[in-house]
């Protein structure tokens, strides 16, 4: 009998993906599903970043590039995080990655081991517990309330640190609850993060355009207290409709730099070079596809949140950022996976069930409005004759 390491016994998923392939298989029954459970925006890639991918290969960019990324394509993300945030970062900072996912992958990676304790946001993205687990080291969840608006607090983040943390991971405009994290609550926290020197801290800042009813993200670059242990994830997938080009990039400190780039020269050696040429095209270039897009999800939104609201049982707190809702589902009288399984395969409507996203995720749903208006609509129609049976 094969004996593999424990690590592949603790290991999870992200169940948005076994939703999409149900939902993908009552399609190919004939079954009209409407789906609002995968995160992915369902606009095309702008035009001109297609373009330039096919230009670079048909100018023979074939090879290997650096396991950091093109130096070009390093100095676009300097010149977007400088657009963005105010801060100039140094390109030997910036790692050019296959997706979003690498970043978390290779930060908890490097921190955790058996006795160690990485704090995560619950509900968060569930491969921030999956990574931990697989790692050995003790999954602390930082609660995300709605009741605080779907922010941490900082004042209870910084209770759960004991001389055992390793990471501290934040994510902010947040992913299942659309929750934006306000400047004030983030100044308490780094301050209060100066008592703990021994901590890093991973931002997760894929979302960081998409931010709604004035509110303005606030990357943790901009604190200099943390710069020596921040380390930030972004990337392409939302912002330019990019997520099958797997294409992400993250700033590191100084002291981690040189681990992340072994970890990538042993792992996936590199980025495929037209996409980064179409990275590059996509921060240089033109981007009213992406104003367009997130004025489409601002519209969405309020469709959603109104709809929802109307439903009997079900309550939804307005998203300030994403493209996520997050509803409350506890008068329906449902559990929540069990509710998201019975509206797939009874109402033709593809949501994620809250305990797919944390132990706090109980009682709620998590429904992506990266879906036109009409199907939301639709769903929000088939949500209601449902509950009305």
């Amino acid at each position: 009998m094969l004996r593999t390491i424990s690590g592949f016994d603790r290991i999870g998923e992200e169940n948005a993906f076994a939703v999409l392939a149900r939902a993908t298989a009552l399609a190919a029954q004939g079954k009209d599903i409407i789906n609002l459970g995968i995160g992915q925006p369902d606009f095309k890639t702008p035009a001109h970043i297609v373009e330039a991918a096919i230009k670079a290969l048909r100018d023979g960019h074939h090879g290997y590039t650096p396991a950091t990324g093109l130096l070009a394509t390093r100095e676009a993300v300097v010149r977007r995080t400088l657009t963005t945030t105010g801060v100039e970062v140094s390109p030997e900072n910036v790692m050019i990655v296959p997706g979003g996912k690498v970043t978390m992958f290779a930060a908890i990676l490097i921190f955790g081991e058996p006795g160690a304790e990485i704090l995560y946001p619950d509900p968060g993205f569930p491969i921030y517990r999956s990574m931990i687990e697989f790692t050995g080291a003790t999954p602390v969840p930082v609660p995300i309330r709605e009741e605080n608006g779907f922010a941490f607090s900082a004042e209870e983040t910084l209770a759960l640190i004991t001389p055992k943390t390793r990471l501290l991971i934040l994510n902010s405009p947040a992913n299942p609850t659309g929750g934006v994290t306000p400047k004030a609550e983030i100044e308490k926290l780094v301050k209060g993060l100066e008592a703990h020197p021994h901590v890093a801290i991973m931002s997760d800042e894929i979302y960081d355009v998409m931010t709604y009813d004035g509110e303005e993200h606030c990357s943790l670059l901009t604190f200099p207290s943390i710069r020596d242990r921040l380390i930030v994830l972004n990337g392409w997938s939302k912002t330019w409709a990019m997520t099958g080009w797997r294409m992400g990039w993250s700033i590191w400190p100084d002291s981690l730099y040189d681990k992340v780039r072994k970890l990538a020269v042993n792992c996936w050696s590199c980025v495929n070079a037209p996409s980064q040429y179409a990275g590059i095209a996509a921060i240089d270039g033109p981007q009213d596809d992406v104003e367009k897009m997130c004025r489409a999800f601002d519209s969405r939104r309020r469709i959603v949140v109104d709809g929802l609201n109307s439903l009997p049982g079900i309550s939804c707190a307005t998203p300030k950022g994403a493209f996520y809702a997050f509803p409350n589902i506890k008068q329906t009288g449902w559990p929540a996976k069990q509710l998201a399984a019975a509206l797939l395969d009874e109402a033709g409507v593809a949501l994620i069930g809250g305990p797919d996203f944390g132990i706090l995720g109980e009682g709620y749903i998590r429904l992506s409005y990266a879906n036109s208006e009409e199907n939301i609509l639709r769903a929000i129609e088939r949500i209601e004759r449902f509950l009305a049976k």
